[in-house]
């Protein structure tokens, strides 16, 4: 048990602020019953501020900060190209792909489908959405949320998926997307403010000195020591080379992951759907973009301190609930306070969008003529019941991982080319139609699951069978199959999937009907500041990776 007294108060104090705040500011005029814009969009009247800070609130979770910190324990700093990358993905979603969004109302990614091909579309990335968010994302949330609790708090992991199960339920159930998204300020203010002191104590204890020297003295003496965990582009000899494949990470596969998870993951691009205009929309995504940039910085260089603080740890995903334990009391009170905002934030976002999605796509597809209050209850039942399937799931599913983050973009992957070849079509290009974006979307899933089932053991084995004259070209070509880096694959996958998503286009003929949204006569016109905030990222992107190369 790590926590002391004053720990546990600071921990309450914070629970009980943030779980009234969510309800006072969720709160509706008198008179005013919440409707299913109000619960899933936030009325449409989110402000920058909000839309920037709660697009990292629900990006930032277990997953990043226990999750990257033990890939930066294990891999080093070349696992920031997820963040500094995503940070140039957030310029192109502002002026590419929000414009669109915005012009025609959008309020599912799954609803743009079903406007610009039709139902099917609609209801099978649906179905694939929900499957992806309950049984990847919202438990490697919990997982790694409780692996992070049961580390400082001494309570057993089961306990710890519990009390955050319960917690965020109570947090973000009742108020929706507004009481998530304007407490998302708070939030990220936690979750900045821990992990400066956690980088600060880290590096202080590596070099032994005191302030502003101790912190650079602190990172050099990483760099001396590790050297090999400051290199953002790994060479092919690194062991790690397949969870991070050289260049790929720059002009690879990372970018499929990337517009997938910022430019189409509902909840994600949920916050900008609700913003009050476009120029609201994409300064929020310039604060979040700047917001990226930092995060590194505060996750990842833990991780590579603790190769010197906690050499040897059995798991790397320990790393960062490790150096916690090394705060002094009512200090580590706050930081454990921040990660569980964290972790809070981006669960209550998860919940929300599952059941935005849920209810809007599936449920109002069978009860067209259901009413607000009927939406809104569905909603909050599809939140529950998503969150109990992930409590009893996440264990089984993450349990025998060591990086919890590369099970996450593992599993994502099977999903995310597909979904940028139908996106990308569908907004660029008239000709292309609902047989093409199924054949897309269902054949990136096909792909990807016959590129990891090749990794198996026993695919191909040494058995009679694959050793035959007849099945040995098979068995080689599954053998170089399986030492494909995944990142490559999504690149691979991708490619394919858009060349007979386009084939499949060219051989019928569109149905000009379906479509119902306007992806033509839309203004890519951004503000000065936009522009130029875009410049300043893109130069700090250069000199970071020129650096660390």
């Amino acid at each position: 048990m790590h926590l002391s007294p004053l720990d546990i108060g600071v921990v309450v104090v914070y629970a009980i602020f943030i779980f009234v705040l969510a309800q006072l500011v969720s709160r509706e005029k008198a008179g005013h019953k919440k409707n299913a814009q109000d619960y899933f969009l936030a009325s449409r009247a989110l402000p920058w501020w909000a839309i920037g800070t709660s697009l990292i609130a629900a990006n930032i979770s277990a997953e990043q900060i226990i999750g990257m910190s033990g890939s930066g324990y294990a891999i080093g700093l070349g696992i920031a190209s997820y963040e500094w990358m995503a940070a140039l993905t957030l310029l192109i979603v502002g002026k590419f792909f929000l414009p669109i969004f915005l012009k025609n109302q959008i309020y599912t990614m799954p609803e743009f489908l079903k406007r610009r091909y039709g139902r099917a579309t609609q209801f099978v990335m649906a179905i694939l959405w929900l499957l992806l968010y309950v049984f990847v994302n919202l438990t490697s949330i919990l997982w790694l949320g409780a692996t992070a609790v049961h580390t400082v708090s001494g309570l057993t992991q089961d306990q710890s998926i519990t009390v955050l199960a319960v917690f965020a339920g109570a947090y973000a159930l009742y108020g929706g997307l507004k009481a998530i998204a304007l407490t998302d300020v708070v939030q990220v203010s936690m979750l900045v403010m821990g992990g400066l002191v956690i980088v600060y104590i880290a590096l202080e204890r590596v070099s032994g000195g005191t302030g502003v020297a101790g912190l650079i003295s602190g990172f050099h003496t990483l760099m001396t020591h590790s050297p090999d965990h400051f290199h953002m582009i790994l060479k092919p000899d690194s062991k790690f080379y397949k969870d991070l494949p050289g260049i790929s990470v720059i002009v690879g596969g990372m970018w499929i992951a990337n517009l997938s998870y910022w430019g189409f993951n509902q909840y994600i691009i949920q916050r900008a759907l609700a913003a009050k205009s476009i120029n609201e929309a994409q300064k929020g995504i310039v604060l979040a973009a700047f917001l990226k940039l930092l995060i590194p910085v505060l996750v990842v260089v833990p991780g590579i301190a603790a190769v010197m603080l906690a050499p040897g740890l059995p798991r790397p995903d320990q790393a960062y609930p490790t150096l916690m334990t090394f705060l002094p009391s009512g200090l580590l009170g706050l930081v454990f306070a921040a990660l569980i905002a964290a972790i809070i934030a981006s669960m209550g976002s998860k919940i929300n969008s599952i059941a935005t999605i849920f209810t809007i796509d599936v449920f109002k597809t069978f009860s067209r003529n259901a009413s607000e209050r009927t939406l809104v209850i569905v909603g909050r039942l599809t939140a529950v019941t998503a969150l109990v399937i992930a409590w009893y799931t996440a264990k089984p599913l993450l349990g025998s991982w060591d990086q919890g983050f590369q099970f996450i973009q593992d599993f994502t992957g099977f999903f995310t080319p597909g979904i940028v070849v139908i996106f990308v079509l569908g907004m660029f290009w008239r000709r292309s139609t609902q047989a093409g974006a199924l054949t897309g979307a269902i054949g990136s899933v096909v792909l990807s699951a016959l590129c990891y089932y090749v990794k198996w053991p026993h695919v191909p084995s040494t058995d009679a069978f694959w050793q035959s004259p007849s099945m040995a070209p098979v068995a080689a070509f599954l053998t170089r199959l399986a030492d494909i880096p995944f990142m490559n694959r999504m690149g691979y996958v991708f490619l394919i999937c858009l060349g007979l998503s386009v084939l499949v286009s060219l051989m019928g003929r569109p149905k000009p009907e379906r479509v119902t949204v306007d992806v033509t006569n839309v203004s890519y016109k951004t503000s000065v500041f936009f522009n130029g905030a875009s410049l300043l990222i893109i130069a700090i992107l250069v000199a970071l990776y020129t650096v660390f190369w």
